[in-house]
């Protein structure tokens, strides 16, 4: 319901506040042509009132307030107001009324006869007090009271009087002195008196004349001057006229380069004008007059067309900042605006958003973000520290426009990636021109001087990307290699094989991949999964491992088929491109668990170097595993050069795929903030179960060679992995190399991992950590843009799809080295210098500082930087299998 407010003696009101009796004694309301009228219109999002300014002590009981359309009538009963009975003026001298605006408006010199919604008083004595046109051109004509059933008769035929004076976002007009202009809202108060533009604006008012860019801007994160329409002079340095952004910015001559202090105010500044971007050019001398806001954290000047003009005398050239890129908001403040070239590379954090923002996130300093909970114990002030220093280290470069490509110009090349010009996480930005300085969305950002796009890249593109690929995993050593390595939900159960699937569609509307309604979770028809496959038999060919560890294959027994099928689907595909029987499959055991997911793990190899020994062994655990994939063991001897089996050297591995972290139910579940996300406390469990079982196949196998593989969707140093190093594994790719496997939220970790067990009583004999000549994470896949999946086809005009390794899946496989054939027993400080850690639902960093708190030991300095970002809801957007409206990674899971 709406209520009169006033401004008495007591402090001021909110809009919502309730009735202030009188301040003074009341008196007789005036005549209609006294000095009583609107001083202020609020039309904003959160609140709308009509303020009038009279004597204090001025009784307006019963007086209505109100709005009319810009046809001249009330739109409807709540466009008027009747004061209730006591309202005075309060000694400010003003009163607001809360009272619907009909939001509608004209501004410019087009307006004229084109009206705005108009604000109207009416004394209790039924007079038109004032009558007040929102924009209009001042003088010009404006509209005109008509009859309907709300309009009160004094209104009708009247014309209101334009004030030319329109309200930005958030803001009201107010009249100050004899101009209306817009500003922050002010009921029940009035303009100071210097308001009226005769001062020099030193007390923060209106400024007058011309303003340095500088003095706007403020040494502050918010403009000394914000709400005040200002003018002010520069030469424009970037501009936008497509895509979004629709404005330009503009440096104050002469200013930049090595003399650009960083404790000082900024000398550049974002217009915002969609009436005026497309009639300026970059270097072009300019002089804007408008109001000056904060936009999502940025200063700006919104400018009408009518509030630029060409300066004709000549502008010394603005120079580019050429320094590093500081550190903190507060001397980055003092560049907001400027343009900038960055002197040091910087390193690529994520690149996840480049396919739907055209955004590459960077970090200053050495390497990528590294997640808190892979290098430091959760909810620790050294986590807590690193994310900090993380939030410190982030900067956008962004594409000059705010268009997504998911759901926008798909006929437009995306910006930064190509397939000859990968932008990969950890890879180097080195700044080959100018950008300028922004901030927008909690983020500061590098903007290219006009919107970039894949086809103007040479051209505009203000940098370039070092190429770290690799055509294969770096050597380990030994005599045979484990690996592992997760398939993107390889379904050969295609969507179209089934009913009710819904599904992700390209810019053409053809379907790519199953979003949900049936159980399928991979590919839409036969031509996707040949392209997904295609990319996993060339990745896992090449990582020519002699076990492999898979996870997320699809359980054919969900569909009425044998177990095995998709598994034995995959595995001939392998062989085809490998052009001989390389590769085969362990064989379901022929007791399995009675409840199952869709998805499963999996173990291949290669006959020609290991054998299985006994039969394979699944845990079936409905307790811990309820909301997880069931661990896979079977034990394997490998093959000496003559092909005979070495059973002393008998091996157990255990494939896994633990609860991810986007969901979860019941005591210790829930997401308690401390990183290491949802059902934390069912995977403790679900490792803890893993344990018992390991030491039983263990035990089974006579072998103390026990190796756990796969997607623990747990970080290096939390609960769950504390559970396997306190039972004598340690984490083989954390111990001997610097690398990680999954990136999630610019944070790079592992999620992924291949655990050695180290135990203790072995005496002389090898251990399975003992055992390992070297470890390697190959970052064909976490690394690389989402845009290269085969769920992106054809998501944008760009091709990006190449039929080869890279973007395989979204986690990077972990290679293995095992037994020096010259050291039986091998070296444990021998191996690749690689890294294994893969990020599946988390957000992960491993960095180690070779602190005590990290028993998974990454080395010191961790530089590598893979790329995931699959944690939880991922906006719907992801066709990559995963079910819509499941809380969680893979499905839920």
């Amino acid at each position: 319901m709406n209520v009169s407010k006033t401004a008495s003696s007591t402090a001021g009101l909110s809009l919502a506040a309730a009735l202030v009796l009188p301040a003074a004694p009341a008196i007789a309301a005036p005549a209609a042509d006294s000095d009583i009228h609107i001083s202020e219109i609020a039309y904003t999002f959160s609140t709308d009132f009509i303020e009038v300014a009279a004597d204090p002590g001025t009784d307006i009981s019963g007086w209505t307030f109100g709005s009319v359309t810009r046809g001249g009538s009330v739109q409807a009963q709540e466009n008027t107001v009747t004061v209730p009975e006591d309202t005075t003026v309060g000694d400010s001298g003003a009163v607001a009324i809360d009272v619907s605006i009909t939001n509608s408006v004209k501004a410019g010199s087009a307006a004229d006869g084109e009206y705005g919604s108009s604000a109207f008083v009416i004394d209790d004595d039924g007079e038109l007090v004032d009558f007040q046109q929102i924009g209009g051109v001042v003088d010009g004509k404006g509209v005109t009271g008509t009859k309907n059933t709300f309009t009160p008769a004094p209104v009708i035929g009247q014309e209101a009087e334009p004030t030319g004076a329109t309200a930005a976002s958030g803001q009201s007009i107010q009249l100050t002195g004899d101009a209306w202009k817009s500003a922050a809202p002010t009921p029940n108060a009035l303009p100071d008196s210097s308001d009226d533009g005769d001062d020099d604006g030193d007390d923060g008012d209106t400024p007058e004349g011309v303003t340095p860019i500088a003095d706007v801007q403020g040494t502050g994160d918010v403009s000394p001057v914000q709400g005040k329409t200002v003018t002010t002079r520069g030469v424009v340095t970037a501009a936008y006229p497509e895509g979004g952004l629709n404005g330009y910015y503009i440096q104050t001559p002469g200013t930049g380069g090595a003399d650009a202090a960083d404790d000082t105010a900024s000398d550049g500044i974002f217009v915002y004008s969609p009436d005026t971007v497309a009639d300026i050019s970059i270097d072009a001398h300019v002089e804007v007059t408008g109001t000056v806001s904060e936009h999502y954290g940025q200063t700006q000047i919104s400018v009408s067309a009518s509030g630029l003009k060409t300066v004709d005398e000549p502008a010394e050239a603005v120079k580019p900042v050429e320094d590093a890129f500081p550190a903190g908001d507060e001397k980055r403040e003092s560049l907001e605006g400027m343009l900038l070239q960055p002197s040091e590379s910087l390193t690529v954090a994520d690149n996840y958003n480049t396919n739907t923002y055209g955004e590459v996130v960077l970090a200053t300093g050495e390497g990528t973000l590294d997640q808190p909970t892979d290098v430091h114990r959760p909810g620790t002030p050294e986590a807590k520290a690193l994310e900090a220093e993380n939030l410190d280290r982030e900067v956008v470069l962004d594409d000059g426009a705010t268009v997504n490509f998911l759901k926008a110009d798909k006929d437009i090349p995306l910006p930064y990636l190509s397939k000859e010009d990968p932008v990969r996480v950890g890879a180097q930005a080195n700044f080959t021109s100018s950008v300028v300085l922004g901030f927008d969305h909690e983020k500061w950002r590098f903007q290219p001087t006009t919107r970039l796009t894949g086809d103007n890249a040479e051209a505009v593109q203000p940098t370039s990307f070092t190429d770290t690929r690799t055509d294969a995993p770096e050597a380990v050593g030994g005599q045979i290699s484990l690996a592992s390595f997760n398939v993107l939900n390889y379904f050969t159960t295609t969507g179209d094989q089934l009913d009710g699937c819904q599904y992700y569609d390209d810019r053409e509307g053809n379907h790519i991949t199953v979003r949900g309604g049936c159980d399928a979770r991979g590919a839409a028809n036969a031509e996707s999964l040949k392209r997904q496959e295609t990319k996993i038999v060339t990745a896992i060919n090449k990582l020519d491992a002699s076990v492999v560890s898979l996870m997320e294959i699809e359980n054919s027994a969900a569909f009425g088929k044998d177990r095995d099928d998709a598994l034995a689907t995959l595995v001939k595909h392998l062989n085809e491109a490998a052009g001989t029987q390389k590769w085969d499959f362990v064989e379901s055991p022929d007791s399995v668990p009675a409840d199952e997911d869709v998805i499963r793990t999996a173990l291949i190899y290669q006959p020609a170097e290991v054998a299985p020994q006994n039969e394979s062994t699944i845990l079936d655990d409905q307790d811990a595993f309820s909301n997880a994939r069931e661990p896979l063991s079977q034990a394997f001897a490998p093959k000496d050069d003559s092909d005979e089996v070495e059973k002393d050297k008998t091996f157990v591995t255990i494939s896994n795929h633990f609860k991810s972290k986007g969901s979860g139910s019941g005591p210790g579940n829930e997401d308690s903030g401390d990183g290491q996300g949802a059902s934390n406390a069912d995977r403790v469990k679900q490792a803890e179960a893993l344990v018992d079982f390991a030491g039983d196949q263990q035990e089974a196998a006579d072998s103390e060679l026990v190796y756990l593989l796969g997607d623990f969707n747990s970080y290096t140093q939390e609960d769950p992995m504390q559970v396997f190093y306190e039972a004598g594994y340690k984490d083989i790719a954390a111990e001997k190399t610097d690398e990680s496997t999954y990136v999630y939220g610019s944070r790079t970790g592992s999620l992924d991992h291949v655990l050695a067990l180290d135990a203790s009583d072995a005496g002389d004999g090898a251990t399975a950590f003992g055992s390992v000549t070297g470890a390697d994470v190959w970052n064909i896949n976490s690394v690389e843009s989402l845009a290269l999946e085969y769920s992106r086809f054809n998501y944008n005009i760009a091709d990006l799809f190449a039929p080869d390794q890279f973007r395989a899946s979204d986690h990077d496989p972990v290679v293995v080295g095992l037994y020096d054939e010259t050291d039986e027993g091998g070296d444990d400080d021998s191996g690749a210098d690689g890294s294994d850690e893969s990020n599946d639902d988390a957000d992960g960093t491993d960095s180690a500082d070779g602190s005590s708190d990290h028993p998974g030991g990454k080395n010191a300095g961790k530089n590598g930087g893979k790329n995931g970002n699959h944690w939880g809801n991922r906006d719907g957007d992801h066709p990559g299998g995963k079910n819509a409206g499941k809380n969680g990674h893979h499905n839920g899971w």
